[in-house]
């Protein structure tokens, strides 16, 4: 299962990408806005300067909701690095816009989905990622991870080239049921990334290994 991390923030890119297990970057509009990255050209400039630290797949969101605009974005978004991928919402033009982009040798990640019915359409189109936002799921009583439960044998069943990228993950243990039930990629925010490490069982065993070797020496 690859990992992601969900951040527009250089400073946990960097920190993540130490760990050495960083396959990807994903951002959007909000976390752009979060880091105070505003007007097309500062966003540009960021994705240049994302791909160069990650050196890996990195998600980068159209705001146009109408075919002509998310293909003309697209291709403005595509031309700045060979490693983004351009983020497309799940609407009816978007998936127009995944098929036609899927054409033109662009890479998607088709974004927003919450069903089944929605992924089919655009692994159809030729999406290369379909993130399921499972942790909104969670924000109203539904169990997420059972979507992509779902979408795992769906896609396995009909050999579906996209990769299912699990989103809006809140929690370790949402990680490890992503990879319970198949997900090919989960994208986190730094502090699940950081969460993953933590075990009391780990920091009292390491605790009492350092007391027993300052006791003997």
């Amino acid at each position: 299962m690859k990992f992601f991390i969900d951040t527009a923030n250089i400073g946990q890119i960097e920190r993540a990408a130490d760990f050495g297990i960083l396959d990807g970057v994903t951002t959007n509009p909000s976390l752009m806005a979060k880091e105070g990255i505003r007007g097309d050209d500062a966003v540009h400039a960021h994705y240049r300067k994302i791909c160069e630290l990650a050196d890996a797949d990195v998600s980068a969101e159209v705001i146009g909701t109408d075919f002509r605009d998310m293909m003309r974005e697209a291709e403005t978004l595509a031309a700045l690095d060979p490693r983004i991928v351009v983020k497309i919402p799940m609407l009816p033009d978007g998936v127009r816009a995944l098929h036609a982009l899927r054409e033109k040798g662009i890479r998607t990640n088709c974004t927003l989905v919450f069903s089944a019915a929605q992924a089919l359409l655009a692994a159809k189109a030729g999406a290369d990622y379909i993130s399921p936002f499972i942790g909104r799921f969670d924000d109203i009583a539904e169990q997420g991870v059972e979507l992509i439960r779902r979408l795992t044998w769906i896609f396995d069943h009909y050999s579906f080239d996209s990769e299912i990228l699990a989103a809006s993950i809140r929690s370790p243990l949402h990680v490890v049921q992503c990879a319970e039930v198949g997900a090919d990629v989960v994208t986190c925010p730094y502090a699940v990334f950081e969460a993953m490490f933590r075990h009391p069982l780990t920091d009292a065993g390491l605790e009492k290994f350092l007391r027993d070797y300052h006791t003997s020496h």
